[in-house]
């Protein structure tokens, strides 16, 4: 026999906390793509300066995504940190297949580089995380 679930406060959340634990882990994520693209950044000067400015508009880009997530529940806002996680998943695909303007082809088929790979996860994870956000507002969940 099943032994029917209560719905406690303690077991099962509602749609606003869940909402709440999503934008602190995009946020959370946006602050990480940041860290990590920051960590890279001396090298990218180096080898393609205009990425190196890539980078850093890119940081600057998440860590005020990060910062407009935490103070609002602004669809644009998803909207931005989906498509700027997508498009550096996107930069990374096109850096390690056909190569960038200017690349001698030092990075093509590296796709094992420890912080490519960690950028990789978590750019992934705020795409699914803006996924689940606009999924949710398609069925009405409350937030």
């Amino acid at each position: 026999m099943a032994t029917p679930v209560t719905r406690g406060a303690s077991q099962l959340t509602t749609g606003v906390e869940r909402h709440v634990v999503r934008r602190g882990i995009a946020a959370v994520g946006l602050v990480s793509i940041a860290l990590i693209h920051l960590l890279d950044v001396p090298g990218k000067f180096d080898e393609l300066p205009y990425v190196g400015v890539l980078f850093v508009g890119l940081i600057l880009t998440t860590l005020l995504l990060a910062e407009a997530m935490i103070r609002t529940d602004d669809l644009r806002v998803w909207l931005v940190a989906g498509a700027v996680s997508a498009a550096t998943i996107l930069g990374y695909a096109i850096s390690r297949t056909s190569g960038l303007p200017g690349d001698n082809g030092d990075d093509a088929g590296n796709w094992t580089e420890p912080l490519g790979l960690a950028s990789l996860l978590v750019e992934g994870v705020v795409v699914l995380l803006v996924l689940g956000r606009l999924a949710d507002r398609r069925t009405g969940v409350v937030h």
